[in-house]
């Protein structure tokens, strides 16, 4: 899995170049373990395709872009921590909170930290890298991916043209960003180092510059004996930011909302997606053709029993179902002709009557107290408190291709079979 970091210009810078897009921003591809296979500085439109081929983005934002809280927090769920925070740091901001994005980091002796940065400028960095096809982005605060140090504070120096941004681990949990505009690059590695003790008066204070930059730094720092006690100097490098952003931080564009964060990458379901469309298509041209056959097999099926209709019966001429029409003509010129039809009042009530008696021949029968016929049908009442063998009725009836069904008023349902 290859992760590309990106340390990117501050907002200040940003807004003050002409295309801030074409700012030199340090970066390093790293293989999964932290190995670094590619480093260097290019703007970021020149790492576009470095972006969409790597499995990870991490963005190290200017730690003066960032603002870091600690905050008491009372315990409630992750929802309602993400509606309540901008209310919990409302009286401790400069700027409206809904300009924000306000994050929250891991509960640690009771407080929070809590990274606040200007929605805007985070919206436009990650709309910039999605274009660019990136799937899995995180932006990290840079002051809290240096490694902290227990007795002191860890500063690094990076050059923004003629300006510098200084970045500062305090403690575990704390740390700033300082914007400096020194009065003139002779000056700077001065400028710097007065600025650094402004803020740390007292502690131990480690200072990594660019590589370039350390003889500069040197001198300066032999030019102020009263530092040298107190400040560490070394060059800066990739594998301390990388093992520092490996370390659980707080990710702000996991805050930012719907579009940004970790996003499925479909590249490599692209075809499977394609072959199982292709599949699903030719069976829905399958069953479209399979469709339309049968139809017409449908359609020829009754035309022929519509001219079978029409050539036995010619006079007539409302044809709407020639199956049921054939049946009742049948049933009609049967009982024309005398013969009852199987579900005549006549035939079920003999061939009731006929069951009854044969069951009646092996064990004592109850009294009918009515006989109805309705919707060719046949309802046998029998007399109350009777006991009735359905079971033997039901038999008997089956031999002459009758049915019988209980009503839940007590009738018994006489059918024909036929």
């Amino acid at each position: 899995m290859s992760t590309l970091y990106i340390r990117l210009p501050s907002k200040a810078a940003a807004d003050s170049a002409t295309h801030w897009i074409a700012l030199s921003c340090p970066f390093a591809l790293a293989a999964h373990g932290g190995a670094i296979e590619r480093e260097g500085a290019a703007p970021l439109s020149e790492l576009a395709e470095a972006v969409g081929k790597a499995q990870r983005v991490v963005l190290l934002l200017a730690a003066s872009d960032v603002s870091l809280l600690r905050v008491k927090v009372p315990p409630m769920s992750a929802a309602r921590l993400k509606t309540a925070l901008p209310n919990l740091v409302e009286d401790r901001l400069m700027s409206d909170p809904a300009e924000c994005v306000v994050a929250a980091g891991a509960a640690f002796e009771g407080l929070r930290t809590v990274a606040v940065v200007n929605r805007a400028w985070l919206e436009i960095l990650s709309k910039t890298v999605t274009a660019f096809g990136a799937h899995n982005v995180a932006a990290l605060p840079a002051q809290l991916c240096l490694p902290p140090r227990p007795d002191g504070v860890v500063a690094v120096v990076a050059e923004e043209g003629a300006d510098i941004e200084l970045t500062l681990r305090l403690s575990e949990q704390e740390g700033i960003g300082l914007p400096i505009m020194p009065d003139s690059a002779a000056t700077a590695a001065t400028d710097v180092l007065k600025a650094l003790c402004a803020v740390v008066p007292e502690a131990p204070i480690t200072v990594y510059v660019p590589q370039a930059a350390v003889p500069i730094f040197r001198d300066a720092l032999d030019a102020l004996p009263a530092l040298e006690q107190r400040v560490t100097l070394g060059a800066d490098n990739w594998p301390r930011w990388i093992a520092g952003a490996e370390r659980p931080s707080l990710d702000l564009m996991s805050w930012l909302g719907a579009g940004s964060g970790s996003q499925l990458n479909w590249r490599p379901w692209r075809w499977p997606l394609v072959l199982a469309a292709t599949v699903l298509a030719l069976n829905a041209i399958g069953l479209n053709i399979d469709w339309w056959r049968m139809k017409r097999e449908a359609n020829g099926l009754r035309e022929a029993l519509v001219q079978t209709y029409k050539s036995a019966f010619p006079k007539e001429t409302v044809i709407i179902d020639p199956v049921a029409q054939m049946k009742q003509k049948i049933a009609a010129a049967q009982n024309q002709s005398g013969q009852l039809a199987p579900d005549d009042f006549a035939a079920l009530a003999a061939n009731f009557g006929e069951a009854w008696a044969a069951v009646g021949q092996t064990r004592k029968v109850p009294g009918i107290a009515a006989l109805e016929y309705r919707e060719r049908s046949l309802l046998v009442r029998l007399k109350p408190d009777a006991d009735a063998p359905l079971e033997q009725v039901k038999a008997a009836l089956a031999q002459r291709n009758l049915t019988v069904t209980r009503q839940p008023n007590g009738l018994w349902q006489i059918r024909s079979g036929k």
